[in-house]
């Protein structure tokens, strides 16, 4: 697997750097905003580690590019720690976040975590999924409801496929993290940040049949009839791991 690696800080970089080649990574490096953009066009690395505070252009207008033309898996890394830094990030489109100082075995997991989503989100293109006014992209990260496309970044259309796969059923905070994330231990206040976008962006209302609802101390659920998948072979619990085993054990997820 190909990282480019983007940060103005020559230190950093080769530390982080040597690391992850130890891990088995072929490592590109890019030490502006710009630099990095042109990277990624000339080389499409499998995925793109971006700091935030870069010279002529900033990771985020980095991502925002990339995420106008293409699904790259990003992960940005920021030395800022509060929730809405955070969050821009994401709004952005990026897949993670890691904060420094940061441990490079740990950035390694979260790594390979979201390249494995980013393998099963190409997997899935196959089994697309219609239920009720919604139908699912997977390749595009599209959601159609009727005739209108959301674009969704692909950590929201991971937790709102998975709400609709299981529709009408509890899918609980920890297997919306995991799922979402990748790994476990997530945070539950973004999750519900994410939540409150997809509301947002899919129009959906309190007291409207088709509504994401909370249930406290729980988790959350999609208010429609439950799904049949076509032609995935998946079922509400392969996907949730509740009961019968884990998906990311039995489909890669």
């Amino acid at each position: 697997m190909r990282i480019l690696l983007a940060d103005d800080d020559a230190d950093m970089v080769d530390i982080t750097a040597y690391a992850l080649r130890r891990e088995g990574f072929t490592v590109l490096v890019a030490t502006d905003g710009f630099q990095a953009f042109q990277r990624w066009r000339s080389d499409q690395p499998d995925l793109v580690l971006l700091d935030v505070a870069m010279p002529r252009l900033n990771g985020f207008e980095v991502c925002r590019r990339i995420r106008q033309v293409a699904a790259t898996p990003i992960i940005m890394l920021t030395a800022a720690s509060d929730e809405e830094h955070v969050l821009q990030g994401f709004r952005f489109g990026a897949d993670d976040y890691v904060t420094k100082p940061f441990s490079p075995k740990q950035l390694a997991v979260r790594i390979r975590a979201v390249l494995r989503r980013s393998r099963a989100d190409a997997a899935s293109a196959a089994g697309d999924l219609r239920i009720g006014e919604f139908t699912f992209d997977t390749e595009a990260h599209q959601v159609w409801v009727g005739n209108r496309c959301v674009q969704l970044t692909p950590l929201e259309f991971r937790i709102f496929y998975l709400l609709a796969a299981n529709a009408g059923r509890v899918v609980s905070f920890r297997r919306l993290v995991e799922y979402g994330w990748g790994y476990d231990g997530g945070d539950a206040t973004l999750l519900k940040t994410h939540v409150s976008h997809l509301r947002k962006k899919l129009g959906l209302r309190r007291g409207r049949p088709e509504d994401i609802v909370v249930v406290h101390g729980v988790g959350y659920s999609l208010a429609l009839a439950r799904p049949s998948p076509e032609g995935s072979g998946m079922t509400p619990h392969a996907l949730t791991g509740e009961t019968g085993g884990s998906a990311l054990a039995g489909h890669q997820w």
